[in-house]
């Protein structure tokens, strides 16, 4: 979530802020389960 936040403070849109965060996890953690979980929703 820490990531996903500092990707909206540099003028991300949510869905791709969201998107790079889950990159950025996958990198650390590529077990599905650790960030499949995170869903964006309401406006994007």
């Amino acid at each position: 979530m820490t990531q996903f936040y500092q990707n909206l403070q540099q003028n991300l849109d949510k869905a791709q802020a969201l998107r790079q965060a889950m990159l950025t996890t996958m990198n650390q953690y590529p077990q599905p389960l650790q960030w499949a979980a995170f869903t964006l929703i309401g406006e994007i």
